[in-house]
This record gives C-alpha cells, structure tokens and sequence, in this order.
C-alpha cells in the first residue's frame, strides 16, 4: 500500500514547505541574517534567473510571486518571515499545471531544493525545526 502512496505523490501537482512536513528536504529552512538582506538576495535571485520572472514582489507581505518557464511551467511563491532579530525563515508554495508522464512532483522538488541550496550559499544556514 505505501508504494501506491508513493506512485500517487509522483503525480502531486503542488509543493508547499512547512515545519510540518515529513521530508525534512521540503521543511522550512532558517537563516541568521537581517531580513532586508534575505529578501533582496531571494528577489535578486529570481531577477538574474533567466528561466524565471518575477511577476509580484511585497516586501510588506514578505512574498515573490515568480512564474517558471523551463523545464516545466510553473508558478512560485517564495514567502520570507523574521522569526527573530537575526532568525529568517523562508518557504517555497510551487505548483504546476502542466502534464508530466513521469509525473511533476519530482522536478517541482528538485527546483525547491536547487532554490535553497543557491540560498544557503549567500546566508547562514541556521537549520530546520523538527516538529
């Protein structure tokens, strides 16, 4: 039964991270740094991107909205929060409607983890919360 689970999430169209997740590569990631710099390292990030474009930026919201073109389309919202002075939290919502025969969950996860990866080069990796 849990390998019709696991085909099942092959086809999941959408990823949110959260703390609340079992697959500690889609949990929220913490950074030690200011929020300004997060927020505009994460928008730079996506503006240098030639496979993105950022359609919606709310640093009051602490949200980019981006649209992803390659390889699959899909759309991006990045979400930033100070969890303390110096205690940034950031998390990915992406989802897709496009068809993938192989599924889109799989890419949809790749992109999540490559965004972090780029984002734990330029901050200070903190880490992710168990809950």
């Amino acid at each position: 039964m849990a390998m019709l689970g696991g085909l099942f999430t092959r086809f999941k169209k959408q990823i949110e991270t959260s703390d609340r997740i079992a697959d500690d590569s889609l949990k929220t990631h913490y950074y030690k740094a200011k929020y300004n710099q997060v927020f505009e390292s994460v928008e730079k990030l996506f503006h240098e991107d030639a496979d993105c474009q950022v359609t919606t930026v709310s640093k009051e919201r602490g949200e980019i909205a981006v649209e992803i073109n390659k390889p699959i389309r899909c759309f991006l919202i990045v979400t930033i929060v100070a969890v303390k002075p110096l205690e940034i939290a950031v998390d990915f919502n992406i989802s897709s409607e496009g068809f993938s025969l192989l599924g889109s969950y799989p890419a949809l996860k790749k992109r999540i983890n490559s965004y972090y990866e780029r984002i734990n080069q330029l901050h200070t990796f903190v880490g992710i919360k168990n809950s």
